[in-house]
């Protein structure tokens, strides 16, 4: 399902249709259009079920990248936008960096940055409700550093006490990490359970929290 928006978008109107299981998207990044999409099967990362490679659970437990929250989320979102192999063009477009960038100030968004070097080679953001973290998108400029993105995100919501981790679609590659698709009624059922019950965005500061988290995980 999908539909063009017709009337002011607010980041409070974002919040409320994640809340119905709406995401927004355009159809380019030179569109000044916002669509909403409530695909009939829906893409999830089941906390519970995530595993990780030996190979990339030693390259996230090295100390090959550091990895921080919210340091600089405009950065990310960036990141995600520009052009890579097979990607030429993205659904990021100055309008929805200007809503996300005003959700992340509200504090409902939030990114997983992953620097080598002290320089950005990769990361993720999303938009946080209640128990459900919404993932919009990630990106990387070197091999792995998205990936180490995703564990550190999965570690991290494990610890806050998150429930959902919608990926809005399902993907080969996400399915490498144990997503899944589900039908929509079934996915709403959970959503409505998630955002009506709280959970704690661990940012920094924990390290030893999110190291004993990540290393929790299943490795396969």
């Amino acid at each position: 399902m999908t539909g063009q928006d017709t009337v002011p978008i607010t980041p409070e109107l974002m919040l409320r249709a994640y809340r119905a299981g709406l995401f927004p998207m355009a159809p380019d990044a030179g569109s000044d259009i916002l669509e909403w999409f409530c695909p009939e099967w829906r893409g999830i990362l089941p906390l519970d079920g995530f595993h990780v490679s030996r190979r990339l659970m030693r390259t996230v437990l090295s100390s090959r990248f550091a990895v921080v929250a919210d340091q600089d989320f405009p950065a990310v979102m960036d990141g995600c936008a520009e052009p890579a192999p097979g990607r030429e063009s993205t659904w990021i477009n100055p309008r929805i960096r200007t809503l996300f960038c005003q959700l992340h100030a509200m504090g409902h968004a939030h990114s997983v940055e992953v620097r080598h070097e002290g320089q950005l080679v990769g990361g993720l953001y999303g938009v946080a409700i209640g128990q459900a973290f919404f993932g919009e998108s990630m990106f990387s400029r070197m091999r792995d550093a998205s990936k180490v993105a995703l564990v550190h995100l999965v570690a991290r919501l494990r610890l806050g006490g998150f429930t959902l981790l919608d990926t809005q679609f399902g993907t080969d590659h996400l399915s490498g990490f144990g997503g899944v698709e589900i039908p929509v009624r079934t996915y709403l059922h959970a959503l409505g359970r998630a955002v009506e019950h709280d959970a704690i965005w661990v940012g920094n500061g924990q390290d030893a929290a999110v190291e004993a988290a990540v290393r929790a995980l299943r490795a396969a």
